[in-house]
This record gives C-alpha cells, sequence and structure tokens, in this order.
C-alpha cells in the first residue's frame, strides 16, 4: 500500500468528520474485532478507523443510544463512588472531653 495514499484517505476522512470527537460502530475483522460495538474516539482515530475498514460512522440514533448508555453509566458509577465513600466528622478535644463527660454522667 502506498502510504501517500493511506495519509491522504485518512485526512480526507477526517475533514468529513464534524467535532472533536466521533462514534463509530466496529465492524467484524479477521483478527477478532466484533461487530456492533460502538464507541466514541477522537476524530484522527475514528478517521483511520474508518479508512481501514474497522468501523463505520454511528447513524444519529446510534450516537443517541451511545451517549444514554454512557451518561446511564456515569450516573451509576457516581451513586456507587458515592454509596463507598467514607463519612468522617472532625470534632476538637474540648468536644470530645463534653462527649466523654456527658456518658459519664448517664452510667
Amino acid at each position: 500500500m502506498d502510504l501517500r495514499v493511506y495519509y491522504r484517505k485518512i485526512r480526507e476522512a477526517e475533514k468529513m468528520i464534524g467535532g472533536d470527537f466521533a462514534v463509530v460502530v466496529s465492524q467484524e475483522t479477521p483478527d477478532g474485532g466484533r461487530a456492533g460495538v460502538t464507541t466514541e474516539v477522537p476524530r484522527s482515530i475514528a478517521a483511520k478507523m474508518l479508512v481501514e475498514g474497522k468501523a463505520r460512522p454511528a447513524t444519529l440514533e446510534e450516537a443517541q443510544q451511545h451517549h444514554k448508555r454512557a451518561a446511564e453509566l456515569l450516573r451509576q458509577a457516581k451513586e456507587q463512588e458515592a454509596r463507598e465513600r467514607v463519612h468522617l466528622t472532625v470534632i476538637s478535644d474540648s468536644e470530645m472531653r463534653s462527649l466523654k463527660n456527658s456518658n459519664r454522667g448517664k452510667q
């Protein structure tokens, strides 16, 4: 393959992609690539994947579904992180002594 032609195709594909990122849908490849997996990648990587036949541009509907799934996964991850967060309360020495003294009086 002529490298000049290869890189010219990549530059042309990159010009056709709007924005800094693009959602692409993977194609089945002989080296084990699975078809139908959506991914959001930088424009330069998307152009390379398109030229190499490893992916195709996602339709508007596929891109919207991908963004919805990504937003839902992010929400779930944030909820999980919040559940696992350790809550601490810092108190002064005088507050600690008063708590100890109040507990002694209750016994």
